[in-house]
């Protein structure tokens, strides 16, 4: 990726301070950020959130997306729900480097109440310093495709 590579984040709004200090980062790194939000601790539901954030990478407007909630799982199963969203929750540098290498995932998600931030802004790292490897992982990729009808 470079320096020009548009990142959206969003999260809900229990984290939101994780979700600007990786904005932060992620902006200090030189990629172009757009943290869509919410801005307050008002409750409000991750779906919303989740999808929000996907639908912007599946336009094509942003071309990575990095989305925050409690455990992680919630909001990635919601931005999973748009066509052409590959997104994985991650707990480890491992998983996020594969989730990228191997399966060209384009959200990573994050849950705040499971990891703290160092480990946070570790896996962020690890996800956007990967590239798809192709080749026998892109015949893969493509049936995970050919699912969404």
């Amino acid at each position: 990726m470079t320096a020009k590579t548009r990142i959206v984040l969003s999260s809900d709004h229990a984290d939101i301070k994780l979700r600007q200090t990786i904005a932060a980062h992620v902006a200090g790194l030189g990629y172009e950020v757009e943290d869509i939000g919410p801005m307050t601790s008002e409750s409000t539901p991750y779906p919303q959130h989740g999808e929000a954030a996907a639908r912007r990478v599946a336009s094509g407007e942003c071309d990575l997306g990095i989305i925050v909630c409690g455990t992680g799982q919630g909001i990635m199963m919601a931005a999973n729900k748009v066509k052409g969203i590959r997104c994985g929750v991650c707990s480890d540098t491992f998983s996020a480097r594969m989730i990228r290498q191997h399966n060209n995932a384009n959200m990573l998600s994050l849950g705040a109440r499971v990891i703290g931030e160092g480990l946070a802004l570790d896996i962020v790292d690890a996800f956007l310093g990967a590239e798809f490897e192709g080749g026998r992982h892109a015949t893969r990729v493509d049936m995970i495709t050919a699912l969404e009808g």
